[in-house]
């Protein structure tokens, strides 16, 4: 299976799976159709799969139209999400599975951005490959989504669903926000040299466009704050020590950064 990273709108990522053999693809988070469209017809793909992660229009606003033009594909989100992803055929819950490209994905439940997220996780199929999680928004490199339908336990919940999976994890998040987040992380986590460290590559990267998407979930548990509830270092910054406490603080402070 091939992945191909098209940004869009201001700071969007869509992702295109494929199998060039039969010539079938599939694509997460559609925000617009027109560069899905195009690629497709570079490569000679048929769509066959929609995997939304959420309900928001920059995740979805090009199912309506790919549908047009693929109408047999079929459209994939959560369970939670009835009613409010555009053409939604399946309704995913955890631990159900997807298939594509002859490999199986597993679906999480991971709310918190809102009450209806969930991610594909792609195993890695051969012992030198890695997997692939398409997260959505509610993990970020270097950061994650904004809790709009959701608490910060029911968030620590599902980051930790992810943060369980292996270290050397693809982490596909759906924006450029790296640069940002981990601003932000140096103002709660200053003496973390590895995260010191990513922010000057990061920089470098960002100052000649280079994307930095995907990220390695290894380096997100190490830099990530959000994923750092149980550090002590983070624990003495927010004054607390229960997971969802800790979490809670620091998303309000990232939320007013």
């Amino acid at each position: 299976m091939k992945i191909d990273r098209i940004p869009v709108l201001s700071d969007n990522y869509i992702f295109l799976l494929y199998e060039l053999e039969n010539c079938t693809a599939a694509v997460v988070d559609p925000a617009v159709a027109k560069p899905v469209l195009k690629r497709l017809e570079e490569l000679g793909l048929d769509l066959v799969a929609i995997f939304n992660t959420h309900h928001h229009s920059d995740h979805v606003g090009g199912n309506r139209e790919l549908i047009k033009y693929f109408p047999n594909l079929c459209v994939y989100g959560g369970a939670e999400d009835r009613g409010r992803i555009p053409g939604q055929q399946v309704f995913l819950k955890q631990g159900d599975t997807v298939q594509f490209a002859g490999q199986t994905a597993q679906v999480f439940f991971v709310p918190g951005h809102t009450r209806a997220h969930i991610a594909y996780y792609f195993p890695p199929i051969r012992g030198e490959d890695r997997g692939n999680l398409f997260c959505g928004d509610t993990l970020f490199a270097g950061g994650c989504g904004r809790l709009f339908e959701g608490t910060p336990s029911q968030m620590v919940d599902s980051l930790g669903k992810l943060k369980a999976l292996p270290d050397d994890t693809w982490v596909w998040c759906a924006h450029e926000y790296t640069l940002n987040n981990l601003k932000f992380a140096l103002t709660v986590e200053g003496d973390n040299l590895h995260l010191q460290q990513r922010y000057e590559s990061v920089k470098q990267d960002r100052a000649i466009k280079k994307p930095t998407v995907p990220s390695l979930l290894g380096m997100e548990k190490k830099t990530n704050p959000f994923l750092r509830w149980d550090a002590p270092s983070l624990q003495a910054v927010t004054k607390m020590q229960e997971p969802a406490r800790v979490f809670g603080r620091l998303r309000g402070m990232k939320d007013m950064f």
